[in-house]
């Protein structure tokens, strides 16, 4: 068999449908039990002489990865190779900071770079949602407002996309679905019958699916609605890092291995107290923190 270089572009666990060096696409299945991947994975695929359909033999070396934690409280990787997360919110829905507070700690334990996508600026804004933006501001994240009707919005939504391999996500109903269809258009339909051929063509609307945007030399995922999200487990001292703004303290408390949670001479502590801070964001990492610490096992966490 000749192997050729593709990028999974979609996964039903076995069944997947991939990208190949020439800009089409097809299904194929995974060879071996062994042998995982995911949306953006990067693979060696050959046909099988015998069966005569695509296989996925090799998956190449991850540039990043993002994950979470599944039913079992083990890590699972939702995607490769990607570079940005996008975090998107809105009013109708109303979004839960809680889980926005978990989509930044995973880009930030992952190494990618994220930013908040405020969803349906059409409709207006709540002064509730405007007040959570300005929380994230101050924390240092990058916030967009968009609509899929607003031209001019889109515009500035390409840019922040280009040269990025990037991957929508958040919560049911935030406009996910309706923002890819205004970025990509005729490309959705074409990919899902790709998928229905893979006969997992019902599957569509809960899979993540990548799609190529070639005018900004990007590309852009577009994931599941959740109900809920944690990054995958990690030890104590590194829940910290997936909240930005407390990297300014860094090296200010008295104690290097303080968690920031009862310690005396605690830095964290004391911007919460004088507002540097924000209380709920506070609170959000003392979440995570305790959650972490159900999932590992104490001498995984030390």
């Amino acid at each position: 068999m000749t192997s050729t270089i593709a990028r999974v572009v979609e996964c039903y666990g076995r069944r997947v449908v991939v990208a190949l060096e020439d800009g089409r696409k097809q299904p194929a299945e995974v060879f071996g039990k062994r042998l995982r991947v995911v949306c953006g994975d990067e693979v060696t695929a050959a046909i099988n002489s015998s069966s005569g359909t695509l296989q996925v033999t090799e998956a190449l070396p991850r540039k990043t990865h993002f994950t979470r934690t599944n039913a079992q409280g083990r890590p699972e990787v939702l995607a490769a190779n990607m570079t940005q997360l996008v975090i998107l919110m809105s009013d109708q829905p109303a979004s839960d900071p809680f889980i926005v507070d978990r989509y930044l700690a995973g880009a930030e334990l992952g190494g990618i770079k994220s930013l908040l996508l405020i969803t349906k600026q059409d409709l207006g804004h709540s002064q509730a949602l405007l007040d959570q933006v300005h929380v994230y501001q101050q924390a240092g994240y990058k916030v967009v407002y968009v609509s899929a009707h607003q031209e001019q919005s889109l515009t500035a939504l390409r840019e922040v996309l280009r040269n990025e391999v990037s991957m929508l996500v958040g919560e049911s109903g935030v406009g996910k679905s309706t923002l890819t269809n205004a970025l990509v258009g005729d490309d959705i339909q074409r990919i899902r019958e790709i998928s229905e051929g893979t006969g997992e063509g019902r599957h569509t609307t809960v899979s993540t699916i990548l799609f190529d945007l070639p005018e900004l030399h990007a590309s852009l995922m577009d994931s599941p609605g959740v109900r809920d999200y944690a990054p995958a487990p990690v030890n104590d001292l590194q829940v910290a890092f997936g909240w930005r703004e407390f990297s300014r303290y860094s090296g200010q408390c008295k104690f290097n291995n303080c968690l920031h949670f009862r310690e005396p001479g605690c830095a964290i502590q004391a911007a919460v107290a004088t507002g540097e801070i924000n209380q709920r964001r506070y609170d959000s990492y003392k979440r995570l923190l305790n959650l972490m610490r159900q999932l590992l096992p104490s001498y995984e966490r030390h």
